[in-house]
């Protein structure tokens, strides 16, 4: 694993990501793509401790490279649920139901 304070690599590549983040409406793709432009400033330990972002655990999922997942506030509205493989943040999934990125 890299160094805690190396900085966050974005990984957007996930089909479930892209196919809601391409049919976003103009307000919500707006604050999407700031919070991720500030995800990608941020190194490890300042995501770690930015209280904005909201970074809570997913205790019963686990990624493929058998690290936790996370679900990470973009907007007021819209999560995204990733996990970190070395210095990327491998984003999986965006929901626009704040509620949705926790259902099993």
């Amino acid at each position: 694993m890299a160094a805690a304070g190396s900085r966050v690599r974005l990984d957007l590549n996930s089909p479930a990501f892209q196919d809601v983040f391409f049919r976003l409406q103009a307000d919500d793709l707006k604050q999407v793509v700031g919070s991720l432009r500030r995800l990608g400033e941020l190194d490890w330990n300042g995501l770690y401790h930015h209280t904005g972002f909201r970074w809570e655990a997913i205790e019963y999922l686990t990624a493929p490279n058998g690290a936790k997942v996370y679900s990470i506030r973009l907007s007021r509205r819209i999560r995204a649920v990733a996990f970190r493989d070395g210095d990327f943040l491998r984003v999986i999934s965006l929901h626009l139901d704040d509620d949705s990125a926790y259902e099993r």
